[in-house]
C-alpha cells in the first residue's frame, strides 16, 4: 500500500473517531424522541411514507414480519441491479457507450447484483 493509502485510512479514522461523539448524542435524542428543529421539516414526508406502506409510528414489529420485509426489500433491490446492469446499453444518458453486461445471463450479472463486493475475477481495470 502506498502512503496515499495510509493517509486515505488515517483521516477516514480521525473522521469516524470526531463524529463518533455527535453523533451519539444525535441518535440518543432521536430515540428518546426529541426530534432537533433542523429535521423536523422531514415529519410530513414521515408520516407521507407511513401512510404509503400502511403502517403507523406506533406500531411494533414482530420478527417474522420484520424477516419477510427484509427478504422483500432485498429482492427488490436485487431485481433493481440486475435490471440496470442488463439494460445498461439501452438506457438514456449513456455517454459512454457502455454495454449491459454480457451474455449468458447467469455467470456474471447475479452475483455482482447480489453483492457491491467484487467477486475476485481479474478484469481489464484491475490488471492495470
Amino acid at each position: 500500500m502506498t502512503g496515499n493509502g495510509y493517509l486515505q485510512i488515517g483521516v477516514y479514522l480521525a473522521v469516524l473517531l470526531l463524529l463518533a461523539w455527535p453523533l451519539g448524542i444525535y441518535m440518543a435524542r432521536i430515540y428518546q424522541g426529541d426530534i432537533p428543529y433542523f429535521i423536523r421539516w422531514l415529519r410530513p414526508v414521515e408520516r407521507g411514507l407511513y401512510r404509503l406502506a400502511g403502517v403507523s409510528h406506533e406500531d411494533r414489529m414482530h420478527w417474522t414480519r420484520y424477516t419477510v420485509a427484509l427478504l422483500i426489500f432485498n429482492l427488490l433491490g436485487f431485481l433493481v441491479v440486475f435490471a440496470l446492469q442488463r439494460l445498461q446499453g439501452d438506457l438514456p444518458f449513456n455517454p459512454d457507450g457502455m454495454a449491459g453486461t454480457g451474455r449468458p445471463i447467469w455467470p456474471s450479472t447475479p452475483p455482482s447484483a447480489l453483492s457491491p463486493i467484487p467477486t475476485g475475477r481479474a478484469t481489464a481495470a484491475n490488471r492495470r
